[in-house]
């Protein structure tokens, strides 16, 4: 039973009435996400308040994909609530509904140790780069490539390529973002092999994700947007394992911040032919 400190904080489920507060929490530690970014998290997934004399102090939030998996993010707690445990009620509080699925999440340094204590393990680090590109080159493409534009039947393709990448069912989180986003599909022979969408987010544009079978495919891929929308903020954040990050920082989006992406539980099984370059954001995966 909760005593002393922690009797003085309540936690419940998240609703769309606590997202002002919740978007206050997320200015406060710098993040750049819109009250509409709130809206579209809220929307895919779940979260749980913390709340203190009526304000809210805390948050976090998770998402499903499939029966096996979710991914686990927007845990915030005001530097006037620190040091009280918050962070770890949170957690568990998410966790504890999250049951047996494999739990994925990106850290930051500060709350890495406490996801260590939670039972996850880091996995590898993932590069958040930005800025405005004014010069990008084309893309080289191969023989029988093509980029296109997302078409109406392309759903099914997505889908397929997501899961085939990430290892766990994201079709619910697709068909909710492109409606919403602008897409392009890589193609070989005239068979797609990846794509990248394109969409409000934050201080601007985000470019994710981007799924592709190699970093040529990748680079074509995110050439499109980046080249389309010269001089206009665009956010990558990309595995280290993408070999991305040089030729961001040569394009003119420097990295400007780091994660470490962590799991509890089994890996997801991915299929190796098939990559995600960039995610759709560090919450999302």
């Amino acid at each position: 039973m909760a005593t002393g400190i922690e009797a003085m904080v309540d936690l419940r489920r998240m609703t769309a009435q606590d997202l002002a507060a919740a978007h206050d929490l997320s200015s406060e530690q710098k993040w750049p996400h819109r009250i509409e970014d709130w809206e579209i998290l809220l929307g895919l997934g779940f979260g749980y308040v913390a709340q203190r004399d009526g304000e809210v102090v805390g948050t976090a939030m998770a998402w499903l994909y499939g029966a096996d998996a979710a991914t686990l993010g927007m845990v915030i707690v005001s530097p006037r609530a620190q040091g009280m445990g918050i962070g770890r009620r949170l957690m568990e509080a998410v966790l504890s509904d999250l049951g047996d699925r494999t739990v994925l999440l990106n850290a930051t340094d500060e709350g890495a140790p406490l996801y260590r204590k939670l039972g996850f393990e880091p996995i590898g680090p993932v590069f958040q780069h930005q800025g405005a590109a004014f010069a990008v080159p084309m893309a080289e493409l191969i023989p029988d490539e093509r980029v296109r534009p997302l078409g109406a039947k392309d759903m099914p393709t997505l889908c397929d390529l997501a899961r085939r990448a990430s290892g766990m069912d994201r079709d619910a989180l697709l068909e909710a973002l492109v409606p919403g986003a602008q897409g392009v599909v890589l193609t070989r022979s005239n068979e797609p092999v990846g794509f990248a969408l394109f969409r409000r987010f934050g201080r601007g544009y985000v470019v994710g994700p981007t799924i592709a079978p190699d970093t040529g495919g990748a680079k074509a891929l995110i050439s499109h947007w980046l080249g389309s929308n010269a001089g206009i903020f665009c956010r990558l954040d990309v595995p280290e394992e993408s070999g991305l990050a040089a030729w961001l920082d040569e394009l003119g989006l420097p990295c400007v911040g780091r994660v470490m992406r962590m799991v509890r539980g089994p890996l997801p099984a991915l299929d190796h032919s098939i990559t995600t370059f960039s995610l759709t954001t560090q919450a999302l995966g």
